[in-house]
């Protein structure tokens, strides 16, 4: 399932949960915002990810480089995977 399906999902849970029946524009601005949440809270975790790999990686510097630059590889094709659902 693609990240814009489950905020998607997510929004009408919360309407159901709220007996609410929003129009067609609210439901996607409010899947919108379910989605940048999201992707705010994948790349926050990323940082935080990469600071624990230098950290427990740091007398090999090189692994921690290494593992870094994955994350980082993995960062870019996240938000051009994500950019595309746009």
């Amino acid at each position: 399932m693609e990240l814009r399906d489950r905020a998607e999902s997510a929004a009408r849970s919360v309407y159901e949960i709220l007996e609410a029946t929003p129009t067609e524009d609210q439901a996607k601005q409010v899947a919108g915002v379910l989605e940048r949440a999201a992707i705010e809270i994948v790349l926050e975790e990323r940082k935080r990810f990469e600071a624990v790999a230098r950290e427990c990686c740091s007398p090999d510097l090189d692994t921690a480089h290494k593992i870094a630059e994955q994350v980082r590889r993995d960062d870019a094709a996240l938000i051009a995977n994500l950019s595309a659902l746009r």
